[in-house]
């Protein structure tokens, strides 16, 4: 009895198991069906070609016009043109996210040089790094010691005595010397480093900015095409405590130089009485696309150089914002100066975003316009339409 009980276990067992897996192969048949998408997460299409997909064809796509995307790389004429960038070893990582921002957004698809410039040698990493990030062909620097020291005619002890009481006042970077001289280097040098005599067209690069719009035309030719021969996103007023005497010095080159001073220039944008003043007004260096033969014609050239014998890089706090940004505006006509609206921009603390919202979306911008400075009563881009009456942006509105 004990044996027949053990059999008919075992045949109950076995037909158990045979039950089970003709459920689980008639469950994975071709006639099995997705369940519905209520919430139209996705859609399944069904394919009459079975093989290999079980019966389901792919996910349904929106279908795109491939005329409407832009072109992996752009063709046309190329400009003599290259970024540039003042950069340590240890702003390695900051200047490889700005790379990424600008070569996703323009350069991946113009293919541009970039010089990159240190007043020490840049080591390996920093050339691998950026080397595979550029599209372009890419140049290190280095700094010549004369252009990054103090001029003989600079009496150090005052310049120190100036730094520490900057420092107690906290003035930004009042206590810095290296600051001083990045200031002074970009204000007079940069454009005659013998790497960048090889070009005409430069546009400046920072670490850890972000481009929040597509630009898909040459920015470099548009300067050429339209006579522009200086740009800028964000304008803003400087530190008064950082240039109390700039403007005097500026007065006393333009009587001494009255030969550079261009007619119908920007002295509206500078100074609210016909230049007695200065009403501290400047456009942001962090961003600039410009025209190197400008910078080394000798009215700017001349206008550096009376600046420097000042001393008011070391005995003040110069900034090379202020100083490009009056050299523009006295040495240029107002009409080759340029604001690109279409940049998108962002440089701590302050962002620049496209007005309109038409705009934002065929560039496919991702910049929040409510954060847009451009209209702040900090900024002076509200100043700058009006003092050469131009018809502000599509989609503008005053600030609340």
């Amino acid at each position: 009895m004990a044996g027949t009980a053990r059999y008919l276990r075992y045949v109950l067992f076995a037909f158990f198991g045979l039950a089970v897996l003709y459920f689980i192969s008639s469950s994975s048949g071709p006639q099995s069906r997705l369940p519905s998408s209520p919430g139209g997460i996705f859609e399944t299409t069904h394919s009459s070609n079975t093989s290999g997909d079980g019966g389901f064809g792919r996910p349904g796509t929106t279908p795109k016009d491939p005329m409407k995307l832009p072109p992996a790389t752009i063709p046309g004429e190329r400009m003599n043109a290259t970024f540039v960038t003042l950069a340590r070893n240890g702003d390695i990582w900051e200047i490889a996210r700005s790379i990424r921002q600008v070569e996703d957004r323009f350069n991946r698809k113009f293919n541009y040089d970039w010089v990159f410039l240190n007043d020490v040698e840049f080591d390996d990493d920093f050339k691998a790094v950026t080397t595979a990030l550029v599209s372009g062909t890419t140049k290190y620097g280095l700094i010549p010691k004369e252009h990054w020291s103090y001029p003989e005619w600079i009496d150090q002890d005052k310049a120190k005595k100036v730094r520490e009481e900057m420092a107690e006042k906290k003035i930004i970077y009042g206590d810095s010397v290296s600051y001083r001289h990045m200031c002074r280097y970009e204000s007079g040098f940069f454009f005659r480093h013998p790497i960048m005599l090889d070009y005409e067209w430069y546009w400046r690069v920072e670490p850890s900015i972000e481009l929040y719009c597509d630009i898909n035309y040459d920015t470099f030719k548009f300067m050429r095409d339209h006579n522009k021969k200086y740009s800028f996103v964000i304008s803003l007023y400087e530190y008064v405590e950082t240039i109390p005497t700039l403007w005097e010095s500026t007065k006393k080159f333009m009587t001494n130089h009255p030969e550079h001073i261009v007619k119908d220039n920007s002295m509206k944008w500078l100074s609210d009485d016909n230049g007695e003043t200065y009403n501290h007004c400047h456009f942001w260096s962090n961003f600039e696309i410009g025209n190197l033969n400008w910078l080394r014609s000798d009215a700017y050239v001349d206008f550096f150089t009376s600046l420097d014998k000042d001393g008011g890089f070391f005995y003040e706090r110069w900034g090379d914002a202020p100083v490009h940004s009056i050299g523009a505006g006295l040495l240029l006509h107002r009409d080759e100066i340029h604001f690109f609206n279409d940049i998108a921009y962002y440089h701590v603390p302050f962002t620049h975003c496209p007005s309109s919202k038409q705009e934002r979306i065929d560039r496919k911008c991702h910049c929040n316009p409510g954060e847009n400075f451009d209209w702040q009563g900090y900024s002076c881009t509200t100043r700058w339409f009006e003092s050469n009456n131009i018809e502000k942006p599509a989609g503008y509105e005053p600030p609340s």
